[in-house]
């Protein structure tokens, strides 16, 4: 294995570890690791053994440590670890410590790290296969070409992390330009990421990876999908800070490993009917009922449909 690998630890070293042993067997030359400070004694003892683990690296490798005495929070955290790591690495595979890979993830980053590095269309690289449940999805290829990029594992260069903006600057303008709903087109899709980009600006929600899929989708940049799934989440249930339901669909999909040689899609361009599928199952969007009634209102009346979005709002 060639690629760096980063790590973000905290809490949980019983998730921690078994996403270290995944590691350890791919043996990567550079392991950064990322991990907040202690919110509480209960914290401190848990990510005591959390870094313990790290502790036992038995391979050659270049460890270095990213680790906060006082608790900034997941969001800072996060966030400026990530841009630490990418400051020193030109490329990356990145883990929270819930999340496992198939050890076949490793070589299907290396290789696509590596074939796609200077295409600057490519922004991201994902683990995770959300297309199950979707009894239209085929593929004889390897991959795919998304406009969403899953965070449940994945990798990237610094040429594209480089643009990452925790704090959002250019989202008003953006909003007020109608750049974004220009973008996305689709008026139900437009409304859920509007709502969730006002939600990181005013710094309302905690986490890290809406900043990223802003940059993304800004960008015209497109994220690689494999077509069996090669990372999973291991972390769903009360303790985590997100993902609660233990019995979420999305919680311990089984890993699948990916097959190599690796099959190439003949052209770079985005699977529209895979991404309308993850669009409804994964983030609850309703586009056909968006699309009949608000479509055609937001596009001959925007001062109109603005304000009723408006009203609807309050």
């Amino acid at each position: 294995m060639k690629t760096p690998v980063i790590l973000i630890i905290f809490n949980r070293p019983d998730e921690t570890q078994r996403v270290f042993d995944a590691v350890r067997i791919a043996r990567p030359p550079k392991l950064l690791v990322i991990c907040d400070g202690p919110r509480n004694k209960a914290d401190e003892e848990k990510i005591d053994e959390s870094k313990a683990i790290i502790e036992t690296v038995d391979w050659e490798c270049e460890v270095i440590r990213n680790y906060s005495d006082t608790n900034i929070g997941c969001r800072s955290k996060l966030s400026s670890g990530l841009q630490w790591a990418f400051s020193i690495v030109d490329r990356a595979i990145v883990f929270e410590s819930d999340c496992l890979p198939d050890q076949t993830f490793f070589k299907f980053c290396d290789e696509l790290l590596e074939k796609y590095k200077d295409d600057e269309e490519i922004m991201h690289i994902g683990g995770n296969f959300f297309q199950q449940r979707n009894d239209k999805f085929t593929s004889k290829d390897s991959y795919y070409f998304s406009s969403i990029p899953h965070i449940w594992g994945w990798a990237t260069w610094s040429r594209a992390w480089k643009y990452y903006d925790p704090d959002l600057i250019e989202w008003p303008k953006v909003k007020a330009d109608g750049t974004l709903s220009k973008i996305l087109k689709d008026p139900a899709v437009y409304e859920y990421w509007s709502t969730v980009f006002d939600a990181y600006y005013d710094k309302k929600l905690p986490s890290w990876d809406g900043q990223w899929t802003f940059q993304c989708i800004m960008r015209g940049g497109l994220s690689i999908i494999p077509s069996v799934n090669l990372v999973t989440n291991i972390g769903f249930g009360p303790q985590a800070m997100q993902t609660k339901d233990a019995k979420s669909i999305f919680s311990n999909i089984p890993l699948n490993p990916m097959l190599f040689p690796l099959k190439h899609p003949d052209t770079i361009r985005v699977n529209i009917q895979a991404d309308n599928f993850t669009w409804r199952q994964n983030f609850g969007i309703n586009r056909y009922w968006n699309q009949r009634i608000f479509g055609p209102i937001r596009r001959t009346f925007p001062y109109f449909y603005k304000t009723i979005r408006n009203l609807f709002k309050k």
